[in-house]
């Protein structure tokens, strides 16, 4: 007889996890009272970005080392992804910070204009000199999202918004499971999506920021993801005119040419995080949790899958991202 297990929460968490599980033979149902993956889920809202190397500069080395492996896993699973790589560049009075970010990389390279022209054409007028991290990709977060829900309903996974959970239950609620687990908190993003026929890119730019990381990331068909802000804040409804104002005034910085964007989206979303800002697969006698990405949902997301089908599966204690609380 199969294992059965109920996964909590169909975010980008939950839905690795039916994933994983099911290659391995497990019976598997997933409960989200919101249904398909959705604008309910910070998820949704998330850049796409799958740029361990540049979230290693402010990250412990795990994310990094279990990072690597996301685009692959992503892949497998059916996601389109750009294998463009990552450009990181900093504004003048703020070329002291792109040094510094330099040093603390792994497999960047420094671009001169005339090498960054081949890349990144538009924005060779704009900026002497640039990191690439050419290891590095991006997805969109909705199109995967949605893509792998339909994947894994025609593989014979279960949805429900109200089925009764049976056998062990993980619970990969996000915010939601704060009932449970004390010591999550949220963490305010928001996020600016436009429109623009005068600007090219290619793959994500990272534009250094003394006080957050900014990022602009290509959706195809001239619109961008601009994001994020980072507010100690479990609020997720309400974006500030600061937090826009300072994603369009990055985005003009980056290319002028975004002044005459097409504004198409505000979101704001509050990401669940641990107080040292890393994952955790909480096993207690009752349940297990899957919580606290942070901002590395689709970076993470795969390796907890493993992970945690290797514990509940194989009693194979995770060496990283684990704690015992029966």
């Amino acid at each position: 007889m199969k294992d059965t297990f109920t996964i909590l929460g169909s975010g980008v968490v939950g839905l690795s996890l039916a994933a994983e599980f099911h290659h391995r033979g497990a019976s598997v149902q997933v409960i989200d009272p919101n249904g398909a993956p959705g604008s309910h889920a910070c998820s949704w809202w998330a850049g796409g970005m799958l740029a361990p190397e540049c979230e290693g500069v402010i990250t412990e080395e795990a994310v990094v080392r279990h990072g690597r492996s996301a685009a692959d896993w992503w892949q497998s699973n059916g996601a389109d992804l750009s294998h463009k790589g990552t450009v990181v560049v900093a504004l003048g009075r703020d070329q002291d910070e792109l040094k510094t970010f330099a040093k603390r990389l792994n497999n960047a390279v420094w671009l001169d204009r005339n090498h960054l022209n081949k890349l990144e054409p538009h924005l060779a007028d704009h900026f002497d000199h640039a990191l690439y991290i050419k290891s590095e990709a991006h997805l969109n977060p909705r199109q995967t999202l949605s893509k792998l829900h339909k994947r894994l309903q025609r593989f014979g996974v279960a949805f429900s918004d109200k089925q009764k959970p049976s056998g062990q239950i993980i619970d990969c609620r996000g915010l939601a499971a704060c009932d449970h687990l004390k010591d999550l908190r949220g963490v305010k993003g928001e996020m600016v999506v436009v429109k623009s026929a005068e600007v090219i890119l290619n793959r994500p730019v990272r534009l250094l920021h003394p006080r957050f990381p900014l990022y602009i990331v290509p959706r195809g068909d001239g619109t961008f993801m601009l994001g994020a802000t980072q507010i100690e804040s479990s609020e997720r409804k309400r974006p500030t005119l600061r937090s826009v104002v300072e994603l369009l005034n990055a985005a003009y910085a980056l290319h002028s040419a975004f002044a005459e964007a097409e504004l198409l989206e505000v979101g704001v979303d509050a990401r669940p995080a641990f107080p040292n800002n890393l994952p955790c697969i909480r096993r207690t006698s009752k349940r297990i949790y899957v919580n606290g990405l942070f901002r590395h949902g689709f970076i993470l997301a795969p390796a907890l899958a493993r992970m945690t089908a290797d514990l509940v599966l194989e009693e194979k204690q995770p060496e990283d991202f684990y704690e015992d609380h029966r």
